[in-house]
């Protein structure tokens, strides 16, 4: 007896632990991690991972990326129904319907309502007709998922494509600078902020209710949310800081709704970060890196600020989302991209992770690397 109460009580516990997570991941409108959708999800990557060695051509790697978060959401729901099977069988064997396998065979017929075993029983029953609802609404909540989640990548997508005409393909803030100026549109930017603040007010209520839309690649192989949103942030970070040209407001707010989304997306993926940096913290991108561009721009006939004080403004609005900007293109493998995932270069080989580390959500880059601290920074 104290065996069945035992078995009725983890049964209970499964199916609550799978509708808890099925809440936390389609039903609640904010950010909730969720220990099942995070395991799966380091599961999957790990299966994922000969196809995605960094060693294979990026075309290859990103073909078989594109397939990590769809997949995921169907293991997922495979996870969830599997845990509810389980759970009823348990109790089904609690209460007497037969041996343990004979239950878990009933809870299979109740769960896919094809009904090859009968209930017997009222209780029987009454357990077989909630543990239908239960599989039905399983399915039919990930299939009203899904709909939502595609509208928000389409909306994503759509911004990340015009981009390109803007910015270049892999897109960059100089070039974006550049191609404005060229037009003679460098003062008439101001609705181009404006467009990008409300993208990243979307992007953090979408990418931190809806996480598996971070993995959605962009159909293009060489093009991503993220280097789209740090081409933009280090184009109005120029704008800001080394541009000899009025101030604009709305630049530096596009700034900050921007580094706020990757920051908020960077605490539902553990990345540590400094919420309140100091403007002469380091930060990736080099001095000579920016002299580089500084000259690039110069040679174009853009009107420039004094050359150490754009560095200094340059820096100091950079460093409130250098961090998240490089770790989320890590986690997400982002192509390589001018000043943003091409940071990854950036590391130093040091021991391998251990493997229920990096489940637990302590590694969040490429296995068996990372980043150097101070010394990438002059």
């Amino acid at each position: 007896m104290a065996v069945r109460i035992l078995a009725a009580v983890a049964g209970v516990v499964l199916v609550v632990l799978a509708f808890r997570s099925v809440i936390r991941t389609f039903v609640l409108p904010r950010s909730a991690r969720d220990g099942i959708a995070r395991y799966m999800f380091a599961l999957m990557r790990l299966a994922f991972a000969p196809a995605t060695h960094p060693r294979r051509a990026y075309a290859t790697r990103d073909g078989a990326l594109a397939l990590l978060a769809p997949v995921s959401l169907l293991a997922m729901l495979g996870v969830w129904l599997l845990l509810v099977l389980l759970g009823y069988g348990l109790i089904y064997w609690a209460i007497g319907l037969g041996s343990l396998e004979e239950s878990l065979m009933f809870s299979g017929s109740s769960l896919t309502t094809l009904g090859f075993v009968a209930a017997k029983t009222v209780p029987q029953a009454t357990l077989a007709v909630s543990e239908a609802i239960a599989g039905l609404t399983l399915v039919a909540l990930l299939i009203a998922y899904l709909p939502t989640m595609y509208a928000a990548f389409s909306k994503r997508e759509t911004a990340v494509t015009m981009l390109v005409a803007r910015a270049g393909n892999p897109p960059s803030g100089v070039q974006m600078i550049l191609r404005h100026h060229r037009l003679g549109r460098l003062e008439r930017m101001d609705d181009l902020w404006r467009e990008w603040e409300v993208w990243f007010a979307e992007l953090q209520e979408t990418h931190t209710s809806l996480a598996a839309l971070a993995f959605f690649r962009s159909p293009q192989p060489t093009h991503s949310w993220i280097t789209a949103a740090g081409a933009l942030l280090d184009a109005a970070a120029l704008r800001a800081s080394t541009l000899d040209l009025p101030r604009e407001p709305q630049a530096e707010l596009t700034i900050r709704a921007g580094f706020l989304a990757l920051q908020a997306i960077a605490d539902f993926f553990n990345v540590p970060y400094n919420p309140l940096p100091e403007p002469t913290d380091p930060i990736t991108v080099r001095r000579d890196e920016f002299d580089d561009a500084y000259d690039e721009l110069a040679a174009a006939g853009v009107p420039l600020r004094d050359r150490d004080e754009a560095w200094r403004g340059f820096a100091g609005w950079r460093v409130n989302y250098d961090v998240p900007l490089v770790a989320i293109a890590r986690i997400v493998v982002a192509p390589p991209a001018p000043w943003s995932s091409d940071r990854s270069l950036l590391l130093h080989p040091r021991k391998r992770v251990p493997f229920f580390a990096r489940l637990r959500g302590k590694f969040s880059g490429h296995e068996g690397f990372e980043e150097v601290p101070n010394e990438r920074t002059t």
